[in-house]
């Protein structure tokens, strides 16, 4: 009887022991299986996303790539010793691939965020810099004759300019500056080209102030009128006795910078003549009209001049009938070289108009100083 009591403690001794022992060693079995890094990696992967959100790819490339470079090694690591047997492997290569993956993913977030605003800062500038060119070619220019050549680059620089201020609001500043670039290349160039050319056509203001200057004080010392008609403005200055009584708009010849050359070249002349002939309604088509004396004596020997050094060709004529007269006010230089007005002010000028009364058509009354600033 003690001998199986004995035999039965044995057996219940090696039971709890097994069931002790075995629970053990699969807890130790499975306590010392090498864990992969999950949340490594998937805090690398979240910190890519984010750059990549924060357009990081696009301003901060470098890093982006490497962060993406050392993710993508993180997990062919992960995939290397995910093959080995299950207590050989070893996750430290990989914890550290996805740990420098995720630092440079921040880092690159943080470039992308500074070049992001910097960028920004830049393009506002560089957009109300632009802006201000287009205004002050609008202002000095509309009316300015120039190249059709450059008239387009002038309408494709505005429209890249538009373009890029819309891009700019949508926060697509790469796309914006790229716009920019060519904005600012077409209406830097441009507005280059036309000062440039405008600076050439002051050379003569020397000239046309002594001509004004003659002007008013003939005015004043005859106690007369004397008309003054100033083509850069585009306005026609009524002097009485030395001081300034009218001041109306004009239209022009459509190639009014410079003087008049030859017949048809649809340019307003410049210098000084007097009115030599009134035109009432039923004798002009232009409601009223007042014939200058161009070509005068001066001009003749300017055009013979220009024929004897091969200016102009033998065949040319210095041309004729240059008139100040009505049906003016379209918004527009369109005259073959007259000087147009509205006719209510076109009315004013002829009553107070006598023959002989001097006309004095000059480039501008102001120096380029005053119409830059």
């Amino acid at each position: 009887m003690k001998r199986k009591l004995k035999k039965s403690w044995k057996i219940i001794f090696g039971i709890a022991i097994t069931l002790v022992v075995i629970p053990l060693v699969l807890f130790t079995l499975i306590h010392f299986v090498p864990k992969p890094p999950v949340g490594d990696v998937e805090y690398a992967r979240l910190a890519i996303s984010q750059a990549s959100s924060n357009s990081a790819d696009i301003y901060s490339k470098t890093l982006f790539r490497e962060a993406k470079s050392f993710y993508d090694s993180a997990m062919i690591y992960w995939k290397r010793e995910n093959k080995k047997f299950v207590y050989f492997r070893n996750y430290d290569s990989v914890s550290r691939f996805a740990a420098i993956s995720a630092k440079k993913a921040e880092q690159a977030m943080e470039n992308s965020r500074i070049s992001t605003t910097n960028l920004k800062i830049k393009l506002k500038q560089k957009i109300e810099s632009l802006n201000d060119i287009s205004s002050q070619i609008a202002q000095m220019f509309t009316s300015y004759p120039l190249s059709s050549n450059i008239r387009n680059r002038i309408s494709g620089g505005n429209m890249f300019l538009k373009e890029a201020e819309v891009a700019y609001s949508r926060g697509q500043y790469l796309q914006s500056n790229k716009k920019m670039t060519e904005a600012e290349y077409l209406l830097t160039d441009s507005y280059q080209t036309a000062t440039n050319n405008l600076k050439e056509y002051f050379t003569s203001y020397p000239v046309w102030r002594k001509w004004v200057e003659n002007a008013i004080n003939e005015s004043r010392q005859n106690r007369s009128y004397s008309i003054i008609v100033d083509k850069y403005s585009r306005k026609c200055v009524v002097y009485f006795s030395g001081e300034k009584k009218y001041v109306y708009d004009v239209e022009l010849g459509k190639n009014w910078v410079g003087d008049k050359k030859v017949k048809g070249d649809h340019a307003t002349p410049e210098g000084t003549y007097r009115i030599v002939k009134k035109f009432d309604s039923n004798k002009t088509k232009y409601f009223k009209a007042l014939l200058l004396d161009y070509p005068n004596d001066n001009d003749k020997a300017e055009f013979r001049r220009r024929i004897a050094n091969g200016q102009l060709p033998p065949s040319a004529k210095i041309g004729g009938l240059i008139e100040i007269h009505g049906n003016g006010g379209k918004g527009i230089d369109w005259t073959e070289g007259c000087i147009a007005l509205s006719d209510s002010e076109m009315a004013v000028i002829y009553k107070i108009a006598r023959e002989g009364t001097p006309v004095t058509i000059v480039g501008s009354m102001v120096d380029l100083k005053q119409v830059l600033d």
